[in-house]
């Protein structure tokens, strides 16, 4: 049985936002609110929550995750970034956006994309989503909460609790989300790709 937090959505009480990162660190998958709807996620280097969450999602292992992080000050650590390129995203974050980068070594394999090596990394703009990370000081391995067989992602937390109490550890209660996706940006080469227009605007980047 997951544990189930409300947390407000503006001021997210520091006593659950420890808990749940507590949850994480412990090797837990937690549900979660973002500026694009709920998602999964747990520890960056925990494989047995990976797996968990692909068999949540029916996904191959090969699925492209993302990477929460706090800020910007973490994109080094985990993607080869150039200062043009950090300039343009410094302009649009915290948003709707994913980037998609050249991974370092300090991604773990199974998260780059096999062919090109690459991540995709987020700065959300969701108070409670910027409160875990920001309490856990490391990122989240995370991928929007889509069931099997539907194309949307879940954005009522007593559903996702009806649904999947008995499949993960934790579920916060951020307000109803309605999905708002985001907008893709492939920047691991020169030349720039909107991979999707979301939310985020891309026009900076063509």
């Amino acid at each position: 049985m997951s544990q189930f937090f409300y947390i407000h959505d503006e001021n997210p009480q520091p006593r659950l936002i420890s808990q749940a990162v507590h949850i994480i660190q412990q090797g837990g998958v937690i549900v979660y609110p973002t500026d694009s709807g709920y998602a999964l996620g747990c520890m960056i280097g925990n494989k047995d929550a990976m797996s968990r969450i692909t068999r949540i999602r029916q996904i191959e292992h090969d699925h492209h995750f993302s990477l929460m992080v706090r800020d910007l000050s973490e994109l080094a650590t985990y993607a080869r970034v150039g200062n043009q390129a950090y300039r343009l995203i410094k302009s649009c974050t915290p948003g709707p956006y994913t980037f998609i980068f050249k991974a370092t070594k300090e991604v773990p394999r199974r998260l780059q994309s096999a062919r090109k090596k690459t991540i995709g990394l987020r700065v959300p703009q969701n108070v409670i989503a910027l409160a875990l990370l920001e309490a856990l000081d490391a990122p989240l391995m995370s991928t929007s909460l889509v069931m099997p067989n539907e194309d949307y992602t879940e954005s009522d937390p007593e559903n996702i609790r009806d649904m999947l109490e008995h499949q993960v550890d934790c579920i916060i209660h951020g307000g109803y989300l309605a999905e708002n996706p985001t907008t893709v940006v492939d920047m691991s080469e020169d030349n720039y790709q909107v991979v999707r227009q979301g939310a985020g605007d891309s026009s900076i980047f063509e």
